[in-house]
């Protein structure tokens, strides 16, 4: 794997034997999008499918890195083979993944976990329309279970939980008002919820505050349903994560029995397709707007003659 780049037919054949290096350049084709991403998109598809994407979501400082560390271990302990795709703040200045190197996960994960930092790159949400692609190839490669953290601000957490099998909502002690505030978000997000820094006080009243909401949905009065469990831990030792993986595999097991992971991984098809298509029309559409005709159409919307809606449609409308 040494000197020139090899072809993405090569890298993943190289990837599926265990090889880190070409999994690693797979990934970095895909991040950076154009007709190599295409290529390799084309030869991971088909190999695709059989991958279990853990979503781990929830507040800055709630301790999602630290927590995902642990919960590589508990997830592979059989010998199944797990990675984790961590979406990361993209800097200003480099537009890279700010905490790229992920330290915080430092002496939790074992090194046969394969780690990758990517960059929001602005998207909305948190989540790069490169991250279902890179999921993907992880899955090509033979990785059994990969675990998303996310940095969790603004909306990402819907955006994690389209990209995931389960979500795992991470909240702490002290976030009683912020759960009465996002309740319905949250209940319809979350397959599993975990109150980490259980040590601390209010640990109690974050779950008591959980188990209130939960008692107020949809899952309370209807047995059909999932109800999400409540887990505690403590990252910094590790309490609770036996507990927190068994949390995810019992949800692994209801959703494969009740047929909602296939439905999930369809729904999921479906809106990469979607984000692919507003990608595409989007760069069409500064493409005519770049043109003497769109500079036209702006110039009618700047003198108040054309309202943007209409200007829109109007682009819509040529070929």
């Amino acid at each position: 794997m040494r000197g020139a780049t090899a072809p993405p037919a090569v890298l993943l054949e190289h990837a599926r034997g265990g090889d880190r290096r070409a999994l690693g350049r797979l990934l970095s084709m895909v991040e950076s999008g154009g007709a190599a991403a295409d290529e390799v998109a084309s030869l991971a598809h088909p190999l695709a499918g059989n991958a279990f994407v853990v979503g781990m979501t929830g507040a800055p400082g709630a301790g999602k890195s630290t927590l995902s560390g642990w919960l590589t271990a508990a997830l592979g302990e059989d010998g199944r083979r797990v990675a984790v795709l961590a979406i990361d703040p993209t800097s200003p200045l480099s537009g890279g993944a700010i905490l790229g190197d992920r330290i915080r996960m430092d002496g939790v994960v074992s090194d046969q976990v394969f780690i990758r930092s990517m960059a929001t790159r602005g998207h909305h949400g948190g989540l790069s329309l490169a991250a279902p692609g890179m999921l993907r190839v992880f899955d090509a490669a033979g990785i059994d279970v990969v675990v998303v953290e996310t940095v969790g601000v603004g909306q990402v957490e819907i955006e994690v939980a389209s990209a995931a099998d389960t979500t795992v909502v991470v909240v702490t002690p002290g976030w009683g008002d912020a759960i009465q505030a996002n309740k319905a978000g949250l209940l319809e997000l979350a397959d599993v919820f975990v109150v980490n820094k259980a040590d601390r006080p209010g640990a109690s009243d974050a779950r008591r505050d959980l188990e209130y909401m939960l008692d107020l949905g949809p899952a309370a009065h209807d047995p059909s349903r999932w109800r999400a469990p409540i887990v505690s831990t403590t990252a910094t030792d590790g309490t609770g994560i036996e507990e927190l993986a068994a949390a995810i595999e019992g949800h692994r097991s209801w959703m494969t029995e009740h047929g909602e992971l296939e439905r999930r991984r369809v729904h999921r098809l479906r809106d990469e397709v979607r984000s692919h298509a507003m990608a595409l029309f989007a760069d069409a559409t500064d493409e005519r707007l770049a043109s003497a005709e769109g500079v036209a159409l702006l110039d009618e919307v700047t003198r108040r003659r054309l309202t943007p809606a209409a200007a829109a449609r109007t682009l819509l409308r040529t070929n």
